[in-house]
């Protein structure tokens, strides 16, 4: 179960960041900064989805585990 919160947290955290990237981007007039912001938030897409299926993975071995 505490992987499970950990990943939870993690996502949390990674959606947080984005959000904050996201904000930063469209606060600035330095399309340098603008340009970098954006692709971090965009990175952040592909931390979420990786930390979602890690814990959707966790979540069925504890499925399969309760059902043995």
């Amino acid at each position: 179960m505490t992987v499970q919160k950990d990943l939870q947290k993690a996502v949390a955290a990674a959606e947080s960041a984005k959000g904050t990237y996201a904000t930063f981007a469209q606060s600035t007039d330095d399309q340098t900064a603008k340009q970098l912001f954006t692709q971090m938030s965009q990175d952040m897409d592909q931390h979420i989805s990786q930390l979602n299926s890690r814990l959707n993975v966790t979540e069925q071995n504890q499925l399969n585990s309760q059902a043995d």
